[in-house]
């Protein structure tokens, strides 16, 4: 019974997690860090953000197994449905979306990406809470701090940082523009982190 509500916690998180991702692109202030490379490719190839969100997670998961080999565990093969689950939310959750417009102020923009804020805050501390997987973006990071022996948490934030850069290059070469970087990637990758501490810190104290 405990597994049936792991695993559905987790699912839940992955929903939010995907929510949160397309309120920030629909806020029209960024990307989050972790979607800011498979967002600008999308916009330069004839497929949906979920499908290239897919591909570069079976990338980074191609790269835990090179940098780790046997020491990968068996059970990270979960990475891959529930990559694609959670890239048919990204899908699913953006058509929904696309129907609700947002007037151009600023102010309601800013909303929008709150709301995506407090989203992936909710979902990250779902899959956290799941402890069934580790979805490819988190594990390429836990593989190299596991590998050569750094902290996570900083380990995390240079990832992130060169997806952006990396996804600024591209967007450069392929528009001669920066795509979807902009203030709302910066806000998204530091409030989300202190939304997920909260949530789990108030559920330590409620659990006391």
């Amino acid at each position: 019974m405990k597994i049936i509500k792991n695993y559905l916690t987790f699912i839940i998180g992955l929903f939010f997690m995907a929510l949160g991702i397309d309120l920030i692109i629909k806020s029209s202030l960024g990307t989050s860090p972790i979607s800011s490379l498979p967002y600008v490719i999308s916009t330069n190839v004839p497929f949906s953000l979920g499908e290239v969100t897919f591909v570069v997670n079976m990338f980074f998961l191609f790269l835990q197994w090179v940098i780790l080999r046997d020491r990968l565990g068996k059970m990270q093969i979960l990475q891959i449905p529930m990559t694609l689950i959670f890239a048919m939310f990204i899908d699913n959750a953006m058509q929904l979306l696309e129907q609700i417009p947002v007037p151009d102020i600023y102010m309601l923009y800013l909303m929008v990406l709150l709301l995506g804020c407090l989203s992936m805050g909710i979902g990250i501390t779902c899959e956290i809470l799941g402890r069934v997987v580790m979805l490819p973006g988190e594990g390429i990071v836990n593989a190299i701090a596991i590998n050569w022996h750094l902290d996570f948490g900083r380990t995390k934030v240079v990832f992130d940082c060169f997806l952006v850069l990396t996804a600024s290059l591209l967007s450069l070469v392929c528009s001669q523009t920066i795509v979807g970087i902009r203030e709302g990637t910066i806000i998204s990758a530091l409030l989300t982190g202190m939304i997920v501490k909260f949530i789990l810190s108030t559920i330590m104290r409620l659990q006391k």
